[in-house]
């Protein structure tokens, strides 16, 4: 019998600007899901609706405020959208039980969707699991009140998930459970294999929010220390995002290309758009201070694009597995600058094989069956392989 899946999440594209990038990949996993189950997804959107294409349903609960991401329980002013939003969610996941109770509901992520699932589990028994994200985790775990709520839902939770190695490990210190390694990837819609040039000069890109933690900022301090030497390897490197920083980017590109150093900027990118400039690229640039295991990295991998990155977060035990590229020795300017070098200094082609392994453990397929296995309480040998 077909397994009917209640996956709530306050991550799922809805259109807007940015949203792709913030749950690009929940779509495709929630999509990839419904080949193998029924799957109806519960998520905050601008006004309440439903679709329903396949064994795919869509039922939106009116949010106050979108993205929900930038709601903050330490803004007096976001607390009247935060408990409205907490009601609506609830009673979305309520309205669905009575109509069309699930088997299972897997919450994306641990708050808010995990207090809803948790509660829907008190009142009507349905097992449900929780994939953490690093926000849970590392931001909400350190107010008193939000902590105790973690390890409560955490806790009750069938099965917990992350999709980073270190994040798992925070989970498991939080709720004194084990925690399964579940990556978090896209499906690719590939434009061509990746032509990578046999030769300099290379092109560079970078693709994600303009933050400090993803470290744009520390980018283009380090280009600005390449040296004309090194700038004669460089074909062009483009940035792409948007986010805080963006007065930022734009000064600094602005500052190189008036001494002629080839940049190019650009908005947020789309899926297709996003493959594209992968696809383009013989290198990304991944200068994180703070990261788990950023979905563009399986991006990157699963288009045989090499990765220049900051050892941060799991990236390091990543690197020790597939050698996806050049790492700095720490996440500074003057580190990161002599990885982009040692980079122009080797034959991106060079890395392929390794990428290739680190694509087939990101296979989306695979990740799907894992849970599926899980919620249904299989363990077969390919779950073991992956998720322990």
């Amino acid at each position: 019998m077909t397994q009917h899946i209640a996956l709530v999440t306050t991550s799922y594209p809805d259109g807007a600007p940015g949203s792709e990038a913030a749950g690009g990949f929940v779509k495709d996993f929630a999509q990839e899901l419904s080949t193998k189950a029924r799957v109806t997804v519960i998520a905050a959107g601008s006004l309440c609706e439903q679709a329903t294409s396949g064994n795919l349903t869509i039922r939106r609960f009116a949010a106050p405020r979108l993205p929900l991401s930038l709601l903050s329980p330490l803004r007096p002013a976001d607390w009247m959208p935060i408990l409205l939003t907490l009601r609506r969610g609830g009673k979305a996941l309520e309205s669905l039980v009575k109509e069309d109770k699930p088997d299972h509901v897997f919450a994306l992520w641990a708050l808010p969707s995990g207090y809803w699932a948790n509660s829907i589990s008190r009142k009507h028994g349905i097992p449900f699991s929780i994939w953490a994200l690093g926000s849970d985790i590392w931001s909400l775990s350190k107010l008193p009140v939000a902590r105790s709520i973690l390890r409560t839902v955490l806790d009750n939770a069938d099965h917990c998930y992350a999709d980073g190695y270190q994040l798992g490990m925070e989970v498991e210190k939080l709720s004194g459970k084990t925690c399964h390694f579940l990556p978090s990837t896209r499906r690719i819609d590939t434009v061509g294999p990746n032509q990578l040039s046999a030769e300099p000069p290379y092109k560079l890109a970078f693709l994600g929010r303009w933050h400090t933690n993803k470290g744009v900022d520390l980018l283009l301090d380090s280009l600005s220390r390449l040296t004309d030497s090194d700038w004669l390897k460089v074909s062009e490197i483009r940035i792409f995002g948007g986010g805080p920083l963006a007065d930022t980017v734009k000064q600094g590109v602005e500052t190189l290309k008036a001494k002629g150093r080839p940049l190019e900027i650009g908005g947020y990118l789309g899926k297709a758009e996003a493959s594209a400039l992968l696809c383009w690229a013989d290198y990304l640039l991944l200068p994180s201070r703070i990261e788990s295991i950023p979905v563009i990295f399986s991006d990157a991998v699963k288009l045989g694009t090499p990765i220049v990155s900051t050892p941060v977060g799991d990236l390091p035990r990543l690197y020790s597995t597939y050698k996806f590229g050049t790492i700095a020795s720490e996440a500074t300017v003057s580190a990161y600058c002599e990885a982009i070098k040692a980079a122009l200094n080797q034959t991106p082609s060079d890395f392929l094989p390794n990428l290739d392994r680190a694509r087939q453990d990101f296979d989306l397929s695979i990740i799907t069956d894992t849970f599926l296995n899980r919620s249904a309480g299989i363990y077969t040998s390919i779950d073991r392989r992956h998720l322990t």
